[in-house]
This record gives structure tokens, sequence and C-alpha cells, in this order.
């Protein structure tokens, strides 16, 4: 039963998106509605895999595909690839409803004046390119296999690429090249660190990296797929991609952008950091500093823009790099911290970036020194901006704020100079987040609406279809933020096994 529950969570969404694309001009403006359907059954069989890890151990699915080199279709349900598949998934289909309005309004900006056929064709093309983001995202969560979780990170580059060119903003296919060049960078040397491993051990099994614990080349495969996940996660100094390609990407994806990146996280944890423990711990004090800068420099950036799109797409730099801070300090609790805040982040993010997207979607205007007093007639958008800045800032009583805790215990934990130095300054950097959410929020929302927005009657709170799906997202947060234990207790023994092992 579990192996066809795990099979339809990761294809079903690619065989939606295939009957899609074959009857596009059948399905033509319902294309939305059949790929939330598709989501929706997904989100439920995760939750039935979820339902069996609480009451049950961990579950390995293993089919041959290749003999040499040994290559095998092998996928691990665990706490942890579960947690990540179904906050992932959630996202997925609350921006897929989300969708629906927004796209049929880009296609028109973008595409004004194509016959209604290819306006069809246009709104039906992005909804099964999306359907490929849940698939790639499964597919990291629950690989088990090194070539196979290089194959679905691969997946979401690719994917990333056309939507961008087809559906973003500004010079969007300059800005879809660019991305696709920093993912090839990035893939070209995880495929290396991938093949030192192979090269040592004899196979691409994640659970058999742990062999390679002590061999001299264990320093050199880590070193090398982090500096290529780094240029996923933004760190400094891989950041520069980030703020272009992220505020020029489809509001209604631009969530998913800082799953793709802060995923990188999770793939550090699971074929880095638990099996290889020991040579990981090299690793651990210049993380912590290169995240520090991070936070610090991508906060203040943060702060200096003007384009509302630009403000989360900034933010997303420094709050990626809390994950890696938590990584870094090399404590269970650190760790399960930052994995409990990268899921929180990226709640926060689908939050945020679709407040803002709304806001240009209603008023056309990007620049905030043209926006103000936005409250009086969009006072829901206005809440759910104010939501999305206190979830990003780790602000009671959203899941943010466990997180940070628990990461910065897991920090205090290690009781060295180092760690408490960094642990302090990472504490006060988080006053840049406040102060930055505070800010913008204050610029754009309250004060005197000018008079130019005040005579415009279609400025006003967006289609509930837009607004429904986030404010699931804040109430989500809250409840994990009330009960974290809901998310560690499902970490806890894949991280807590793997510490004691060592």
């Amino acid at each position: 039963m579990i192996p066809s529950i795990l099979f339809q969570i990761i294809f079903i969404p690619a065989f939606i998106a295939l009957f899609i694309f074959l009857l596009r001009y059948q399905v033509g403006k319902q294309a939305g509605l059949v790929a939330v359907i598709g989501l929706a059954y997904t989100t439920g069989l995760l939750l039935v895999l979820l339902s069996s890890i609480y009451q049950g151990d961990p579950i390995k699915i293993d089919y041959p595909l290749l003999i040499n080199p040994d290559i095998r279709l092998t996928f691990l349900v665990d706490g942890l690839s579960v947690a990540v598949a179904l906050i992932c998934n959630i996202l997925c289909l609350a921006l897929c409803v989300y969708s629906i309005k927004y796209v049929d309004h880009r296609v028109e900006v973008i595409y004004e004046g194509v016959s209604p056929r290819m306006e069809t064709s246009y709104y039906v093309c992005f909804f099964y390119l999306f359907l490929f983001f849940p698939v790639g995202f499964a597919g990291v969560s629950f690989a088990a296999d090194l070539i196979v979780l290089y194959f679905f990170l691969e997946i979401l580059t690719i994917i990333l690429y056309f939507l961008l060119a087809y559906y973003g903003y500004y010079e969007r296919v300059k800005v879809a090249t660019m991305c696709l060049l920093w993912g090839m960078f990035s893939a070209v040397l995880v495929l290396a660190g991938i093949l030192i491993i192979y090269s040592q051990i004899g196979t691409f099994q994640i659970d058999e990296i742990h062999r390679m614990a002590g061999n001299p080349m264990a320093f050199w495969a880590i070193a090398i797929i982090l500096l290529g996940l780094f240029a996923k996660i933004a760190i400094i100094p891989f950041h520069v991609w980030m703020p272009w390609v992220h505020s020029n990407t489809p509001t209604s994806i631009a969530a998913l952008l800082a799953v793709y990146a802060n995923i990188a996280a999770y793939v550090i944890v699971r074929i880095l950091v638990l099996p290889l423990w020991d040579d990981f711990m090299w690793f651990g004090p210049p993380i912590m500093v290169l995240a520090l800068i991070t936070m610090i420099y991508g906060s203040l950036l943060t702060l200096a823009q003007t384009d509302i799109k630009r403000i989360p797409a900034c933010s997303t730099i420094s709050q990626c790099a809390y994950s890696m801070l938590g990584i870094g300090a090399m404590t269970a609790a650190s760790i399960e911290g930052g994995l409990f805040f990268f899921l929180s982040h990226i709640m926060a993010k689908t939050v945020f970036f679709s407040t803002a997207g709304i806001v240009v979607y209603v008023t056309h205007i990007r620049d905030i020194n043209h926006l103000k007093g936005l409250a009086n007639k969009m006072p829901i958008t206005a809440m759910l901006f104010i939501c999305g800045g206190l979830m990003l800032a780790g602000m009671p009583p959203f899941s943010s704020f466990p997180a940070e805790v628990i990461l910065f215990y897991g920090i205090f934990e290690r009781a060295d100079t180092f760690s408490i130095t960094i642990g302090i300054i990472g504490l006060l950097a988080i006053l840049l987040t406040v102060g930055y959410s505070f800010y913008f929020t204050m610029k754009i929302f309250f004060g005197t609406m000018p008079d130019a927005l005040a005579k415009k009657d279609y400025i006003k709170d967006p289609p509930l279809s837009m607004t429904l799906p986030l404010i699931f997202i804040v109430v989500l947060s809250a409840f994990l933020g009330l009960y974290p234990a809901f998310i560690l207790d499902l970490f806890e023994p894949v991280i807590s096994a793997a510490v004691a092992n060592m």
C-alpha cells in the first residue's frame, strides 16, 4: 500500500500535467481547477503517509534501474522526508489556487492582442509546467539515491526557466537564462561531489554514504557539494542572482523559488551532515560565519529597496541563511531548529511575497514611494502583509518563533566563545528583520493615501481565491507555532538517531 501511495504522490502531478497538455484546448480555463484537484489528492495521500510514520518505522522502497553503475529508484519515507514533502505540497496547492486568477491577469498583460486560442494555450501552459514543482519537491524529499535526488533537483531548475521566460516581469528571458546558468553551475558542482562519493563507496545509495566517514576524499566531496548548494541557497558570495531572479519571477511561483533555494538546507542535512557528521564538523564554523554575514547583508539590502517585489526577494537571502546557521552549529537541536525554520520561512515567504504580488496585481505599481494608505481600501491584503512580516521576524504565535528558539538554543548549547558570540550577533540580526517588516508595512499600508490612488475604484482586495489560500498558510503557521511538537516529533528520531551513532 505504501509504495503505491508514494508513487502516486510523486508522479500523479506529472500525469495530470500530461493530461492538461494533451487536452489543453478542451480543458481551457479549467486547467487551474484540474491542477488544484490533483494537488488536493496528493496532499491527502501525504497525510496518510504522515499517519503511518507516526505509528510505525521508516519505510524504504527500492527498485533497480541500472546495474553498472548501480542506480536505483530508491525512496525513503521517514519523519524528516514526510514533513518536508507535506509542507511543500501544501504550499504548491495554496499557490495553485492563487494562480487561477493571477495567471489569467498575467497572460492578458504579457500577451495582449493574441488570439483567444493562443491566450488559452498560454494560460494552460502555466499549469502543466507548475505541476512539476510538486513532482520535484516530493522527489527531492523522498529520494534515497544520489542520482535520483540530482534528477529531481534539476527538474526544478528546468521548470523554473520556462516559467520565468514565459510569465516573468522585466527582461524575463534574460532573467530566466541567468537563473538557468546559476542552476547549471550548482548542478555541475553537486554532480562532481556525488561522483566523488561513488568513486569511494561504489554506490549512490544515501544510506551507504556513512561508509566514507574518515576517508580523506570526504572533505572534498563535502566542500564541492556545499559550494554547489550554496549557489542555490544564495549564501554570500553566491547570492547575486537571487534579487534579480526572485523579483522578476511570476508572483504565483515566487514563493516556490524560495522553496527551491531553501530545500538545499534539507539536502545538506540528508546527504552530508547525518552520514558524515565528524567530517562535516570542520565546515561548521565557516558556515556559521558565512551564514551570519548573509543574514545581516540580506536584511540591510532589503531595507534599501523601493521595489515592492525586490523586498521579499532580498529578504530571502537573509532568511535562508538562518537554516545554514543552525546546520553550521552542528548540534541536534540547532539542526532541528534550522530545518524547522526552513519550513517556517517558506510558509512566511509564501504569504509575504504573494501579498506583495497582490499589491502589484491591484495597483499596477511596484515603487513603494508611490504607495501609501492601502489598508483603507485593501484591509485583508494589509492583514496578510503584516502576518507575513511577523512570520519572517519570528514573532509568536507563528512557527518561526519556536524554530528560532530551538535553533539558537542549539547554538548556545555548544557553550564555547565562538558559538556564543555568533549566537548573540545572530539574535541581534533578527531586529533587522523586525525593522524592515515594520517599516515596509507602515510605508505601504498606512498613512494618507495619495489622491491619485484614492480616486481609483479598482483598488480593493483581490478575489477570495487569491487571499483564502494565504489565510490558510497563516493559520497553519500559527498552529505549528502553538504546537511545534507536530513537526519536531517527526524530526527528532531521525536527527537524534544519526547523532547518537556518531
